[in-house]
């Protein structure tokens, strides 16, 4: 069971949403009983695409969330979440001993850690340079920086590596901005009306795919490591965490949300997304109603079913392949009869009935299957057939790998082309490494797409 308190308002990306204060007063580190006694883990977080926010369906999620989530589950504990606009007013509950844990994306750097006490990190990070690709010519080394309008968001770590390149290059000047995440300020410099700011580099592969003219300048830092900071002499909990983290139960947990939030998304075509971004203004209106009723007769999530259709025909209603499947959903003439459709190129029909179809394959595999592996194979077994899925399911069995989990069959999957295998299966060879690819696909789309779908 988990708790949500909201303080303050954020503008921030679509789906990242913050409410208001509980109203509750200020309260003193000594006022702060451990999580052990009182069985509620406080956490401050920040609204962010690596950190923490509601999907549509206003349902948290995001990296921190769900470590977070898991090691209070591990322990029998409710989380109460803190929101806060900013890394400043994170770090501020810190001070005020407020929050029992921060976890709001927040590097490990010396610094803090004499104010702090350090937790367990997760995930490692580069701090980049990031700027308008059309503002050329881009500063590719420190010595450029001088005359670059640079801002980033306050009391953030890039504070610190600024000055360390500013004490090195005497020029480079850039402001602080108390109010903006990170997140927004990119947004910002996608729009021009910011030159270049500092960010991560998980935040930048999340963001570039939203912004496809931002471009990574220069790295800043060597590998750097994001993770948790409680208040100074919070020992005892921060080993806590630190135990659990280095467990079999947090490893895994670390694996989960490294391949829900980061493994699928491939290297950036900036191509793809610019005409993908066109595309959302120019064609997704014409057919955004009936990938909705799609959803409302199937279950299929509208986004899912419009990011799919996006893989097969770039919401073309009148694709067709070499191979004769045709249609914005690119149904196989056999598929179509099947659902009833006697028109492909009639993108009502082909949107319900390929929206039938996934249902179906969705419906077909074990309910034992967890969200959102299940969708994935469901997708997967859209794009090779469901006989092909199966085999590889008895496969990963043979391999000892988890026929449940997407991550496990990600790796088997592509056995199926490789000849050791697929002679042993029963429908035999197929191009395995297409569903993979195709399903990384779905879920970049799927991510950039889903925006237009909030109400």
């Amino acid at each position: 069971m988990f708790r949500w308190k909201f303080s303050s308002s954020l503008l921030a990306l679509p789906l990242l949403i913050a409410g208001c204060t509980d109203g509750s007063g200020p309260q003193t580190a000594t006022d702060l009983q451990p999580p052990g006694e009182t069985g509620v883990l406080k956490v401050a977080t920040r609204n962010g695409s690596t950190t923490y926010y509601l999907d549509r369906h206003e349902n948290p999620v995001g990296p921190e969330y769900t470590l977070i989530s898991d090691y209070a589950s591990a322990r029998g504990w409710e989380v109460e979440w803190n929101m806060h606009d900013s890394t400043r007013a994170v770090l501020q509950s810190l001070d005020a001993g407020t929050t029992h844990l921060a976890a709001a994306g927040l590097t490990h750097r010396p610094s803090r850690t004499e104010r702090f006490t350090r937790g367990p990190a997760h995930t490692e990070i580069t701090e980049q340079l990031v700027c308008h690709r059309d503002a050329r010519p881009l500063p590719r080394l420190a010595e450029q920086m001088p005359g670059t309008e640079i801002v980033v968001t306050a009391d953030s770590s890039y504070v610190e590596t600024l000055n360390g390149l500013a004490d090195q290059h005497p020029g480079i000047e850039f402001t602080e901005d108390p109010k903006r995440t990170t997140e927004v300020i990119l947004s910002a410099v996608a729009e021009q009306d910011i030159a270049c700011t500092v960010a991560d580099s998980n935040i930048v592969q999340v963001m570039r795919r939203h912004f496809p003219h931002l471009e990574v300048a220069m790295n800043l830092t060597g590998g750097q490591n994001l993770g948790w900071y409680l208040p100074a002499g919070a020992d005892d909990l921060a080993a806590d965490a630190r135990e659990w983290m280095n467990s079999v139960d947090g490893d895994e947990a670390l694996g989960r949300m490294e391949n829900r939030y980061y493994a699928y998304i491939g290297d950036f075509d900036f191509v793809d997304l610019r005409a993908l971004n066109r595309r959302i203004e120019e064609r997704l209106p014409e057919f955004i109603d009936e990938f909705r009723e799609a959803e409302a007769k199937t279950g299929m999530p509208a986004d899912l079913l419009a990011a799919l259709s996006y893989q097969e025909s770039h919401w073309d209603p009148e694709a067709k392949s070499p191979t004769g499947v045709r249609g914005i959903m690119m149904l196989t003439q056999r598929t179509a009869e099947s659902l009833g459709v006697d028109n492909r190129l009639d993108p009502d029909a082909a949107i319900d009935g390929g929206a039938r179809y996934l249902a179906d394959r969705h419906q077909r595999l074990p309910d034992t299957i967890p969200e959102p592996d299940r969708t994935f194979l469901a997708l997967a077994s859209y794009n090779i057939g469901r006989g092909h899925l199966l085999d590889a399911r008895e496969l990963a069995r043979s391999l000892n790998k988890n026929p449940d989990s997407w991550q496990d069959m990600v790796e088997v999957l592509p056995l199926k082309a490789d000849k050791r295998y697929y002679p042993s299966t029963r429908y035999g060879y197929a191009r395995g490494y297409e569903p993979v690819h195709y399903v990384q696909r779905i879920r970049n789309y799927r991510d950039v797409i889903q925006a237009a779908f909030v109400d």
